[in-house]
């Protein structure tokens, strides 16, 4: 194993993940600045950093095809999780998303993810010949995932549900699927959206949808936190006002600034250039996963990379795009940066597993 992992761990990809979650630590101590109720939580996400990393080298050390044999068990025990939470959940902001484990709140909804992504890199990498030809494997990848979408909507929690959904899309794209299929499921996708709208969506998410659509008609209170987040951004300049001398953070104009605006707070206080530095980071993140996924010597290892890239993707997409007021508010984090164990566990574990399908790319292996 060990000459293994010095010829083909992917080194940079880790630094590049413990870059992003040290700046992710540093951020929050800013945001967190002048907090007396939360200081020490800085030191917890530290904490969640240093006991991640073993999780990272434990699902890298562990050959990713042994999973075939667990992913459908994992991932029932990962719903029965979801069950638990409706019942003898934590409730918080509205919301019933998590159980305590000491004085840790524990996000079983995060660990999900990479549970669906394991179920459905094995059930379509098993069906990777019949992909083209059969419309029911689409179908039966939808079913697969429709448990753990309904059990997160009623937490309730719209934006994970819906990145559950684009994970298993491009997870099916990916694997093969006819085009003529994928055509078919998005027309009954836009068909659906009518009655989604009408019947599901609580009146909050309609209320976020119809604030960034038409701000003039929604209460004030309801688009406060984005034009926070536009200020702190606008507000930075080019270099930005530094560490812990943000004005909309550290006077508190900008709330939930530690989780689902922090990079309101780094174009703030780092300004355009340490924006964009982030987003550099995260892009080239991105393509070493890709190149890991392009490497694969299975279905099933190039699957799971792919599902785990584009968890990574959708976090990064959405948390930018709403601090930028280009989508609707939503309470997704910021992956690796924003606060929150068991979202940078879930981070940490998903590039363990691409570490682990980069380990195994050539056909002959010596330990």
């Amino acid at each position: 194993m060990t000459r293994l992992m010095r010829r083909n761990f992917d080194w940079v990809l880790l630094g590049l993940a413990l870059l992003l979650s040290g700046l992710g630590i540093l951020l929050i101590a800013s945001a967190l600045s002048g907090n007396a109720v939360l200081a020490n939580w800085p030191l917890r996400q530290a904490a969640f950093l240093a006991t991640g990393i073993p999780l990272l080298f434990m699902a890298a050390a562990l050959d990713y095809r042994l999973l075939t044999s667990i992913a459908s068990s994992l991932y029932l025990l990962l719903l029965v999780a979801l069950l638990l939470i409706l019942v003898f959940g934590t409730s918080a902001g509205g919301a019933q998303r998590w159980f305590f484990v000491g004085d840790f709140l524990l996000q079983p909804s995060e660990l999900v993810k990479l549970g669906m992504i394991l179920v459905l890199a094995r059930y379509l990498s098993s069906r990777e010949e019949a992909q083209a030809e059969s419309i029911f494997t689409p179908i039966a990848a939808l079913f697969i995932m429709a448990p753990a979408v309904a059990l997160i909507y009623l937490q309730p929690s719209f934006s994970t549900a819906l990145s559950l959904l684009v994970i298993g899309a491009i997870m099916l794209a990916i694997s093969g699927m006819n085009w003529r299929y994928a055509l078919l499921l998005l027309t009954g996708a836009v068909a659906a959206a009518v009655p989604i709208w009408q019947f599901l969506l609580k009146d909050y998410m309609k209320s976020r949808v119809l604030g960034f659509l038409n701000p003039a008609h929604v209460p004030a209170a309801e688009h406060y936190n984005i034009e926070q987040a536009v200020i702190s951004i606008g507000s930075g300049g080019w270099l930005g006002r530094g560490l812990f001398r943000g004005s909309q953070n550290q006077l508190h104009f900008l709330r939930v600034r530690h989780t689902d605006f922090i990079f309101s707070v780094t174009a703030e206080e780092l300004g355009f250039v340490g924006a964009v530095v982030l987003i550099v980071l995260f892009a080239l993140l991105l393509l070493r996963l890709l190149h890991i996924a392009g490497i694969a010597r299975d279905s099933f290892g190039r699957l799971i990379v792919v599902g785990v890239t584009a968890m990574i993707l959708f976090q990064f997409v959405v948390n930018i795009g709403m601090n930028l007021n280009l989508l609707p508010a939503t309470g997704v984090p910021l992956p690796f940066i924003s606060y929150g164990g068991s979202s940078l566990w879930t981070m940490l574990i998903g590039i363990g597993l691409a570490e682990s399908v980069a380990l195994r790319r050539r056909k002959i292996e010596f330990a």
